[in-house]
């Protein structure tokens, strides 16, 4: 098996060494920050990086639209786009990554999220419950597949969506695919069955070896990839690396 090496993207105005917490209250994350970000993806591209991830969340800019900028400022570099599954109606979210795809040669995949902190997707509109989310991302990524199939008008009736008639003339636009990939994320039972119903990816934290493997060979048995989601906690020299405290 393959092993495909992602990062995430800076955001604009990242400083090194300040948490990420710290960070999202700067003005300058929320904004896109074009010429650093293409050095990073051009710098990406030569080290071999398969993929960059555009975050999502309310301090940052709009994903889908900054991997199309970066997107056509770049050759090789693929993006997985992260989105909050149920803030957009599904039609409307196949229709926007289509023209993604259009602009970009379909170099990105989706990391889809059901949700995050209560208090965040309230702030989106969302009241649903954790189980709910899942259930409601089950059937939001059912649309989008029934979509990207292209096998006439798309009818849909579930708990959270109804759709009649669904068309879009825009095609997903790839050489090798006929949908992007798409990554979930999550430990719980529910995202492992989400993941194995409508995904290509189970993505979990990193851990020992002994807590990875039973779950990640029984998914990857059942025909989807698995990818592990870890941080890399360097510093400036290998001495200070070795150093028990950290100095160098």
């Amino acid at each position: 098996m393959a092993l495909r090496f992602h990062w995430r993207l800076p955001f604009g105005g990242e400083t090194s060494g300040w948490p990420r917490a710290a960070q999202e209250g700067l003005p300058a994350i929320g904004l896109p920050d074009l010429e650093a970000q293409i050095h990073f993806c051009c710098q990406a591209e030569q080290a071999g990086i398969d993929s960059l991830l555009t975050d999502f969340g309310f301090a940052k800019p709009d994903p889908i639209l900054l991997s199309a900028a970066l997107g056509m400022a770049t050759k090789k570099i693929n993006f997985i786009v992260a989105y909050r599954s149920g803030l957009l109606s599904p039609a409307s979210f196949v229709q926007q990554l289509n023209t993604l795809s259009a602009l970009i040669g379909g170099r990105f995949s989706l990391n889809i999220v059901a949700g995050y902190s209560p208090q965040e997707q309230r702030s989106y509109g969302d009241f649903l419950s954790h189980d709910e989310r899942y259930e409601r991302t089950d059937e939001f990524l059912s649309v989008c597949h029934a979509f990207w199939k292209r096998n006439g008008a798309v009818n849909f009736a579930g708990k959270y969506y109804l759709i009649e008639n669904g068309k879009l003339s825009t095609p997903f636009v790839s050489n090798d695919r006929a949908t992007p990939e798409i990554f979930i994320a999550g430990s719980s039972p529910p995202a492992q069955k989400l993941a194995l119903r409508q995904g290509s990816c189970w993505m979990r934290l990193a851990d020992v070896p002994e807590r990875i493997r039973p779950d990640a060979v029984r998914i990857s048995r059942q025909g989807i990839d698995v990818g592990l989601r870890l941080s890399v906690i360097a510093r400036p020299t290998r001495r200070a690396i070795d150093h028990p405290l950290g100095l160098g």
